[in-house]
């Protein structure tokens, strides 16, 4: 097979409220904001203009689906945010008010550091030290 991952879901309690921090915070691009029909929409952002792959922000819409906010894959590292510039970026996140869960640390991979987003997702910050794993 030949392609890539195109879009991950996840599930946010407020679609404006996911587009400031993303947008925001993290300095994500909106890609599509769609209304579609009873208050849902098509709400797409990427890391850069380059990413092909891209997070649907998906409004909860059930107790269950609000229940999972935060914690989709069972308190795990649920996303792995590449950076060119490490030192730029865990800056600019902690000024943004984005809580780190240790200091940065160097690995085989590169420097890393994880990171929960406003709705507790947990993230790693990585700088790859390879060009095969390169943003």
């Amino acid at each position: 097979m030949s392609g890539h991952l195109g879009l991950i879901a996840l599930v946010v309690p407020d679609y404006d409220l996911a587009l400031a921090h993303y947008c925001g915070d993290l300095g994500f691009e909106r890609v599509e904001d769609t209304p579609l029909s009873e208050g849902k929409r098509w709400v797409v952002v990427r890391p850069s203009p380059s990413a092909q792959t891209r997070i649907l922000l998906a409004k909860a819409s059930s107790p269950e689906q609000s229940a999972a906010i935060g914690h989709q894959t069972g308190g795990r590292v649920s996303f792995f945010l590449y950076t060119d510039d490490f030192a730029r970026d865990h800056a600019a996140f902690q000024k943004a008010g984005l809580e780190f869960m240790e200091n940065p640390r160097a690995e085989p991979y590169g420097t890393v550091a994880v990171f929960r987003d406003k709705f507790g997702n947990l993230w790693d910050l990585i700088e790859p030290s390879g060009p095969s794993e390169n943003p």
